[in-house]
């Protein structure tokens, strides 16, 4: 399955996993001595941060609190908060929120002392470093951006790119389960099948590497067992924390293997129809899934296995019992299931497979071949 590609993983510098961490994280600010924090988070979450706020100020760290970032941010968005805090003289960014504000928090964390523009650090390792402490704390199980070297932005031109570097690996990460605990049903959901998506895509990946498969299978397993009750039942924590883990251990896959053509498929439904990322990826897994396991029916029978499916005869059947496990896990969580359902014009499909195909740095890592008509065939079978 594997093609050769060197395993190369940055961990954080630090990870603390566990129900009110965000406390601990408070104290280790003052105790390290930080003097001077930005804070980017979302307005619903400020009730939340009173506390961790407070405890900062009364050490005398100057705190400044962004909360700007409302959907998936475009290159514009980025270089007027960019702008905005170029005069502060902070010490450290924290992102506390979802995926959005994290990859934000990242880029502004690199980009404050340093002299290269946004364009010349889009794509794989060519940001230069970076010298302002970074720390995230993650408030869906979702995108996994708090452990991933990713983040993304939506350009001029409306398609999403890719900025990867080892300097955008947090120095610390917290993940505290309770700061999802107040995440609507739908959000759960959709965020809890992209982080499925992450593990899915990295086991079956052609660049698979043994040692993510660990963290692919056991997040798949973990998220496959407890997202159904995450959703119904928000207020389960024990279901929340398994959910949690699951994202976190997709974040892992994603600097070392990454993603491949759900990804892919999935960008253009975000940057011309602003569908949430999670969603996206919803609703295409399914018919990537039935079009990629004839080239890797073991490892589709692996995922299925992980997904809490029996195993079957044969690999290829064991692997169709997974795509139905993978239907029944959408169905359950009660989000659409259908392009139609959300809205997409069917005129827009070879627009859109088109946009799909310039993400060649995921299409790569798919286990099938992906031509312009692929694309347009999947896009109708999800249609």
């Amino acid at each position: 399955m594997s093609a050769e590609r060197i395993l190369k993983i940055n961990f954080p510098g630090k990870l603390i996993f566990g129900n009110g961490v965000l406390g601990q994280l408070a104290e280790d600010i003052v105790a390290e001595g930080r003097k001077s924090v930005i804070i980017m988070t979302i307005k619903p979450l400020l009730g939340a941060l009173e506390d961790f706020c407070s405890h900062l100020k009364k050490n005398d760290i100057a705190i400044v609190l962004d909360t700007t970032i409302e959907q998936e941010p475009s290159f514009a968005d980025f270089k007027t908060i960019l702008q905005q805090y170029s005069q502060v003289d902070a010490d450290t960014v924290v992102g506390i929120g979802g995926g959005s504000v994290l990859d934000v928090a990242k880029l502004v964390a690199a980009q404050l002392n340093n002299s290269q523009s946004l364009e010349e650090i889009v794509g794989n390792g060519l940001l230069k470093g970076r010298t302002i402490g970074l720390i995230c704390a993650p408030t869906t199980a979702g995108t996994g951006s708090e452990v991933s070297p990713n983040a993304i932005l939506v350009d001029d031109e409306n398609q999403k790119k890719g900025i990867i570097s080892p300097f955008l690996v947090p120095d610390a990460v917290y993940v505290d389960p309770l700061l999802t605990v107040g995440v609507p049903a739908a959000i759960t959901a959709a965020t809890g099948l992209d982080a499925l998506t992450h593990c899915l895509e990295a086991y079956t990946n052609k660049f698979a590497q043994p040692f993510i498969d660990m963290y692919a299978f056991e997040g798949m397993r973990l998220i496959a067992a407890n997202l159904v009750e995450a959703v119904k039942n928000g207020e389960n924590v024990q279901a929340r924390s398994e959910v949690a883990m699951g994202s976190m251990l997709g974040g892992f896959c994603l600097g070392p293997v990454n993603t491949a053509a759900v990804h892919a498929l999935s960008y253009p439904l975000g940057s011309m129809f602003h569908l949430a990322h999670g969603l996206s990826n919803a609703l295409l897994l399914p018919y990537v899934m039935e079009y990629n396991y004839p080239a890797a029916p073991k490892r589709y029978a692996d995922v299925a296995v992980a997904l809490g499916c029996e195993r079957k005869s044969t690999d290829e059947e064991t692997a169709k019992a997974g795509i139905a496990k993978v239907k029944e896990l959408i169905n359950e969580c009660g989000i659409p299931a259908r392009l139609r359902d959300v809205n997409i014009p069917r005129e827009a499909i070879p627009q859109m497979a088109e946009d799909a195909l310039k993400i060649t740095r995921l299409l790569i890592n798919n286990p099938r071949e992906v031509t312009l008509q692929d694309a347009i065939t999947l896009f109708n079978a999800a249609y």
